[in-house]
């Protein structure tokens, strides 16, 4: 008895030099696939100010749990034929810079469905997709009664979340402020798309919560600001979700924004277009 006391005791001190992590902690990567863009402000943020300007690019983010659970928040695209894109690397092959393989993938968290975070679904043939229900319904039905939304929108990935589905992939979530994995809840509101969906990860932590806004978020100038994305379908839900993102993080510089190449000089870099948040 005494031997395996000391034993447990040597197990607990070696757990609190390495910050106490538990099977809920992730670690927290931002990837890029989109290298970064000078855009007007403007035109990006409503009410921005017409002499600033925002570097724009296209990233996703990668979660390493200690329970075995490789996630990716949103996956990024595949074809980039309509945009004229050049500074591009697939997702998948960003990835591999880290060592992670699309057959690592354990499960994705879709945010919403425009075709910058969900075209690339299909380099990652294993995993789980969890999305929200009231987004999914909208995205395979009316969206494509409204040609102004549509026009954010790809038909071949409504085809391939219906072959996701009929696979026995496809995990819908009702409802906000759901853990959908120990350490992982969603949250909604926002309205970016009919409801769209962001994230708080290591949400039972004390010191290390961070809160992936994806597109609920593009900048950090609308969150310094207050101040709604261009596109979105309601923009007084936009800032009030805004507001509320800054009371789910003890440290407001761990709410990440969607589109805003500055995360990639705040944060460590770990490979080219990667960076680690967090602890």
């Amino acid at each position: 008895m005494i031997i395996r006391f000391t034993l447990v005791t040597i197990l607990c001190l070696t757990a609190s030099i390495t910050n106490c992590q538990n099977a809920s902690d992730y670690q927290v990567y931002a990837v890029k696939f989109y290298d970064a863009r000078e855009n007007a402000a403007p035109q990006m943020v409503v009410g921005a100010n017409s002499k600033d300007s925002l570097k724009v690019c296209n990233m996703f983010w990668f979660l390493k749990g200690l329970n075995g659970k490789n996630i990716l928040v949103d996956v990024g695209m595949i074809d980039t034929s309509k945009l004229g894109y050049k500074n591009f690397i697939r997702p998948d092959l960003v990835l591999q810079r880290i060592n992670v393989y699309p057959s690592d993938i354990t499960d994705i968290i879709i945010t919403h469905p425009h075709y910058d975070h969900i075209g690339g679904i299909n380099l990652f043939p294993n995993a789980k997709v969890w999305m929200q229900k009231d987004d999914f319904d909208y995205f395979v039905g009316e969206a494509w009664q409204d040609n102004e939304t549509s026009k954010y929108y790809q038909k071949n990935d409504v085809r391939n979340l219906i072959e996701i589905n009929l696979q026995g992939r496809l995990k819908l979530i009702k409802g906000d402020n759901i853990e959908i994995f120990p350490g992982i809840r969603v949250f909604i509101g926002s309205k970016h798309t009919f409801e769209n969906q962001y994230l708080l990860v290591n949400s039972n932590s004390n010191t290390n919560k961070i809160l992936i806004a994806s597109d609920a978020i593009w900048f950090y100038y609308n969150l310094n600001n207050l101040l709604p994305a261009t596109l979105c379908i309601d923009p007084k839900a936009y800032v009030d979700a805004m507001k509320r993102m800054k009371t789910l993080v003890t440290n407001p510089e761990f709410i990440i924004p969607g589109h805003d190449d500055l995360v990639f000089s705040k944060f460590p870099k770990v490979a080219e277009w990667i960076v680690k948040i967090g602890n």
